[in-house]
């Protein structure tokens, strides 16, 4: 950039001037700089009316979405950033790539959240890119979990899983200490304490 601006001066111009027309070139220059694309990583960050999937709205200038805080969500896409602040001005502190990969929002902020994931990393994501779908994870200090035919200890197997499957939540009954989930085409019951994304006393119907 500075060669090809110093091609340009004419011939005989005192030094300090040439510094001067350099510098206002320059100047020039970053005031028209392009504004960097939106990463589709983040999901929408202007004006809109987009549902989240949360239950509020992308763009809306609301405080937060008026749900119950803290509470599980799953990934809505295969590659969501996570940044270390409520903004894209903030740095992507980790990508994922796991799409329905159950997280936890700990923390609002206008459409941004912050959550938690099953290792414990704490981070912010547009709400456009969670989803309200409810999701576990078999936990990673787990060998390998039964997946049960019924909602008992004495349950035959249907399947078993290893730490880190990903299974969709179809029922979490009152008092019980078992969850119906789908993985990969099969039905079957595992026990909250197998996995991560829900809580101990929460009901799902």
């Amino acid at each position: 950039m500075q060669h090809m601006l110093s091609a340009l001066a004419p011939r005989g111009l005192p030094s300090r001037l040439l510094s001067l027309l350099m510098l206002a070139a320059l100047a020039a220059l970053l005031l028209h700089e392009p504004a960097r694309a939106a990463d589709p990583a983040d999901g929408p960050v202007g004006e809109g009316s987009e549902s989240s999937g949360e239950g509020d709205k992308v763009g809306s200038g609301i405080k937060g979405s008026g749900l119950p805080v803290p509470r599980f969500v799953s990934l809505r896409t295969k590659e969501v950033n996570m940044r270390i602040g409520p903004g894209v001005q903030y740095p992507v502190e980790w990508v994922y790539h796991r799409r329905e990969l159950p997280v936890e929002v700990i923390a609002e902020f206008e459409v941004w959240r912050k959550i938690r994931d099953p290792e414990g990393a704490e981070g912010w994501v547009h709400q456009s890119m969670l989803a309200g779908k409810r999701t576990v994870t078999i936990r990673k200090d787990k060998a390998r979990v039964m997946l049960r035919r019924t909602d008992s200890d004495a349950s035959t197997p249907v399947a078993w899983l290893s730490p880190g499957v990903i299974g969709k939540v179809l029922k979490c009954p009152r008092n019980s200490v078992y969850c119906q989930v789908e993985i990969e085409g099969y039905h079957g019951w595992l026990s909250r304490d197998e996995v991560w994304g829900v809580y101990r006393a929460e009901t799902i119907d």
